[in-house]
Formats: C-alpha cells, sequence, structure tokens
C-alpha cells in the first residue's frame, strides 16, 4: 500500500472510529444513562462490566487498526477494505466489531447497574444482525465472491470459534 493510501486509510479509520462506534458507545448511552448509577450491583459485576468495557474497546481498536494494515481501507462503507480482512480476530468469529461494541454496551449497563442500557444492548444486537444478514453480507460477497464463502463458511457470524480457522491457500489472498 502507498504511504499516501495508507495515510488516507489511516485517518478515514480514525475518523469513522469516533464517529460511528462513539456514537454507538459513547453518545447514546450517555443519552440514555447520563453515566449516572441506576442500582448497585455487587463488586463483582461491576468488575465484569469493566472488563467487558475495556475488552471490548480494544477489540474495536485493533479491528479499525486490521482494516487499514491488512485490508487496505476502512470498516466505512464509503472507504471499505481492498481486501477481505480474514486475520486476528477475524480467524475466531465474523463480525468482532459488532460483538465488542455490544460488549461495551453491555459492560456500562453492567458498571451503572443501568436496565436502559441493558435494553439498548439488545437492541443494538437486533440492528446488527439485521444490517449484517440484509446489507453487509451480500455486499461482501458481492466484493469477494468465493473468498468470502469460504469465509462465510469456516466462521461463526456472532459466536466465536475456538480454535482459529485456517484459510485454504487457493480461497484466500491473505
Amino acid at each position: 500500500m502507498a504511504e499516501r493510501d495508507f495515510g488516507r486509510a489511516a485517518a478515514g479509520a480514525a475518523l469513522f472510529f469516533v464517529v460511528a462506534p462513539g456514537s454507538v458507545v459513547g453518545l447514546a448511552p450517555y443519552l440514555i444513562s447520563g453515566w449516572r448509577r441506576e442500582h448497585l450491583l455487587p463488586s463483582a459485576l461491576r468488575g465484569a462490566g469493566a472488563v467487558l468495557i475495556a475488552m471490548g474497546l480494544l477489540s474495536v481498536a485493533e479491528s479499525f487498526t486490521r482494516f487499514v494494515l491488512r485490508g487496505h481501507g476502512t470498516p466505512a462503507p464509503v472507504a471499505p477494505p481492498k481486501h477481505l480482512v480474514v486475520s486476528g480476530q477475524y480467524r475466531h468469529v465474523r463480525n468482532p466489531m459488532y460483538v465488542a461494541l455490544v460488549a461495551i454496551v453491555v459492560g456500562q449497563a453492567l458498571w451503572l447497574g443501568s436496565s436502559a442500557l441493558a435494553i439498548y444492548s439488545v437492541v443494538l444486537l437486533v440492528l446488527f444482525h439485521l444490517r449484517v444478514v440484509m446489507y453487509e453480507e451480500p455486499q461482501l460477497g458481492k466484493l469477494f465472491g468465493v473468498e468470502f464463502a469460504a469465509y462465510r463458511q469456516g466462521v461463526p457470524r456472532w459466536l466465536p470459534r475456538v480454535s482459529p480457522w485456517r484459510p485454504s491457500p487457493a480461497t484466500i489472498a491473505q
């Protein structure tokens, strides 16, 4: 990837990171909860919430980085990757960003003891599922054909597989 293209992809990914995930796991939860504690949950649950938030943020950041470095593009539909991203956490689950975003909101719900954020996390999961099934997977099928079909067959959509998927060299160009 040329240095100029890399810079554009990195800048686009950073902007999209702030706008999209920032709205979904930052602005919307703030508007829903005001970051106020609703119920005082046991420390273990609050701790689990903190872990989910931290792991989710790391996962999303890793995904965005991987889209730039391996996919030579961004997660944004206006600047999609040129290559199908099937490495790292994408070898375990097809939609790690969506899984991570829902995990972050579940973590916030636990941290704040917020039933409204728990409901929001379920709504997000349903909306993400509909987006993936109705838009993203058909688009990836058109863009990457046999490569995406092999990936789709080997890697689950939502629940991660324990062992990493190993693509056949004949089907995947990475």
